[in-house]
């Protein structure tokens, strides 16, 4: 993509954020669209360093993550593949054993969230799912995203609830968290685009039930473009990350051929809609914030998916105008 003076602002308000390990992750996501390899690696090398000796990458303090470390994979796998150096490699194929074995789940395998209870939530999808997409395990992907839907679901409104108690056998967290609905549209837009061979049938289910969540969440859109923290309750403040992770799973699928090209308004407007959020230092403002996400704020989450957006808007652009 090209890169202008606000996503520029956007970058460099993200790298002096302090960060935990999933936003590690998410960043090196958004080094790696934006074509931006060097920076990727310099991730990569911060996550592995902090890699915890179970397998967790980019742990920092002992987090009680079972599963954040994993979204830093990508980038080390990146790094394994431009420098010879084995300690890659051998990071990469740690987490995927503490994902494979070792981490705690549910008799079903459906991991949990964190390593002091046994909770299943909407954000292991995209901390867990692209990984394994990409390193060939489709297989164990789409078991994760089964898991997650039979617990978190909702069939009647068609979006994810927060949180599920294995122990309980029943909700933790009922409401609809907008940023757990993004977690799960842009972790299944993200496999399905690192890795592009999966079993007959598969990509399509996945790819469906994606669009089935997305048209769920733009039905609570409200008249600024966003939404609320929780979709379906205008009582909780108007979020703007949210509307970047839709953008970016929407305009993914334009980009990729499994949504139409009319998603490409959709996805633009979105993103425009949490652009106007962006203050002069280039911090997406207003979103579901660190380090608690329990009001709004900012998060260096955020500020990658702004820029995750605008790298899926170029290709989505590209896909359906490739003269442009």
């Amino acid at each position: 993509m090209t890169r202008n003076a606000t996503t520029d602002r956007v970058l460099t308000a993200l790298l002096a954020m302090q960060r935990q390990s999933w936003e590690q992750g998410v960043t090196g996501h958004a080094l790696l669209d934006l074509g931006l390899d060097e920076l990727a690696v310099l991730v990569a090398d911060a996550a592995v360093t902090r890699q915890h000796p179970d397998g967790r990458l980019g742990d920092v303090s002992g987090e009680a993550g079972a599963v954040n470390g994993a979204a830093c994979g990508e980038a080390v796998r990146h790094a394994a593949s431009t420098d010879a150096d084995p300690r890659w490699s051998a990071a990469l194929a740690a987490q995927l054993d503490w994902l494979v074995a070792r981490a705690p789940r549910a008799a079903d395998g459906t991991l949990f969230h964190l390593l002091d209870n046994r909770q299943v939530w909407p954000d292991t999808v995209y901390m867990v799912v692209p990984l394994l997409a990409v390193l060939g395990r489709t297989d164990l992907a789409a078991g994760q995203v089964a898991g997650h839907r039979r617990r978190l679901y909702d069939e009647r409104t068609g979006l994810y609830a927060a949180r599920w108690d294995e122990d309980r056998g029943e909700l933790d967290r009922a409401e609809h968290w907008g940023t757990g609905n993004g977690w799960v549209v842009a972790g299944i837009a993200r496999a399905l685009r690192l890795a592009p061979d999966w079993p007959t049938g598969l990509r399509d289910e996945l790819a469906g039930h994606a669009r089935a969540v997305l048209d769920a969440c733009l039905a609570h859109r409200a008249d600024d473009g966003l939404f609320h923290d929780v979709l379906d309750d205008p009582g909780t403040f108007r979020e703007a990350n949210t509307a970047q992770m839709l953008a970016y799973a929407a305009l993914t699928g334009v980009a990729d051929g499994w949504l139409p090209a009319t998603w490409l308004d959709v996805g633009a407007d979105l993103l425009a809609a949490a652009g106007r959020r962006i203050d002069r230092y280039g911090r997406v403002t207003g979103v579901s914030g660190a380090p608690d996400f329990a009001g709004p704020g900012t998060s260096p989450e955020a500020q990658a998916f702004h820029l995750l957006g605008h790298a899926a808007l170029a290709r989505a652009r590209a896909a359906v105008s490739p003269a442009g």
